[in-house]
């Protein structure tokens, strides 16, 4: 039986609708479940974190190639078919809940395919966990901003957190078919690696917070964008606007800068703001 036989038979027989608020959009390519097993190259000493285990067929897959899978969806209901479905499977842990909101166990690996609504919060999120590998299905249209160009148009906040934290490699196209029910858009299959920052900073939360506030004025000068970067620490004015004259990036606009070339203005920034006695030194 396809697996877009199967979806339809077992979302009739709970008398289930698929549910937009959720994104749900099952997967439905065995092609595509074995090439995203593969590309996370498991063995029996993983532990794999599942976002959004819908009907439970990735899950399988996991199931039968690591040590453990932690599968978390948000739908009660689909909660009871990944119960009913995966209960001869002792390494599945099935865990009901808000991936954004709960506690998740230890993990060291993640395999899934997300609602496309919570990719950004997602990324963030996980950007922040201790973990060695994720593969990831994404809209194609945000899987292309996580390795934007500087100067592109897909060039931005998410870009420079995501190369700051990890290498990002695009790795298959997923045709919108490959879902049911389909999605307005395509899709890509994504893997992250976890890696030593490739550039120095002297405050990394400093640094994260301020690519924020200028992303938010991309094409302004920096000279103006950090205005507002500036304020928030009861900078003057006439202050605020000598400290970014001082920047060698000023006439330039964030959207225009490397991740590195940030970096250099960010640090610029800092030293700053300690000889004003606004930071520790």
């Amino acid at each position: 039986m396809s697996l877009l036989s199967e979806t339809k038979r077992i979302l009739r027989s709970y008398g289930i609708l698929p549910k937009k608020r959720f994104g749900q959009n099952f997967l439905i390519g065995y092609e595509v479940l074995d090439k995203m097993v593969s590309h996370a190259a498991l063995g029996k000493e993983d532990v794999v974190l599942e976002i959004g285990a819908g009907l439970g067929f990735l899950t399988e897959n996991l199931a039968k190639k690591a040590r453990q899978v932690i599968a978390v969806e948000v739908d009660a209901k689909l909660i009871n078919i990944l119960r009913e479905r995966l209960h001869n499977y002792e390494n599945v842990t099935i865990v009901q809940g808000d991936i954004l909101r709960i506690i998740v166990p230890s993990f060291n690996k993640v395999v899934s395919t997300p609602p496309y609504f919570i990719s950004s919060p997602l990324l963030f999120w996980l950007l922040e966990k201790n973990f060695e590998c994720a593969v990831l299905t994404f809209q194609e249209e945000f899987a292309k901003r996580l390795v934007a160009s500087a100067g592109s148009g897909d060039y931005g906040r998410l870009t420079i957190s995501a190369y700051y934290r990890a290498g990002v490699e695009l790795l298959n196209p997923v045709p919108r078919r490959m879902f049911w029910p389909p999605p307005d858009v395509d899709s890509m299959i994504v893997r992250l690696k976890p890696r030593k920052p490739p550039f120095f900073v002297e405050d990394e939360k400093m640094f994260l917070e301020v690519v924020q506030v200028l992303f938010t004025q991309k094409n302004k000068k920096m000279r103006n964008a950090i205005i507002p970067f500036f304020n928030k620490y009861g900078i003057s004015e006439r202050k605020a606007l000598e400290l970014a004259d001082t920047l060698r990036f000023s006439h330039r606009r964030p959207r225009e800068l490397s991740p590195e070339e940030l970096a250099l203005t960010v640090n610029e920034i800092v030293n700053g703001m300690r000889e004003l006695n606004l930071l520790p030194s």
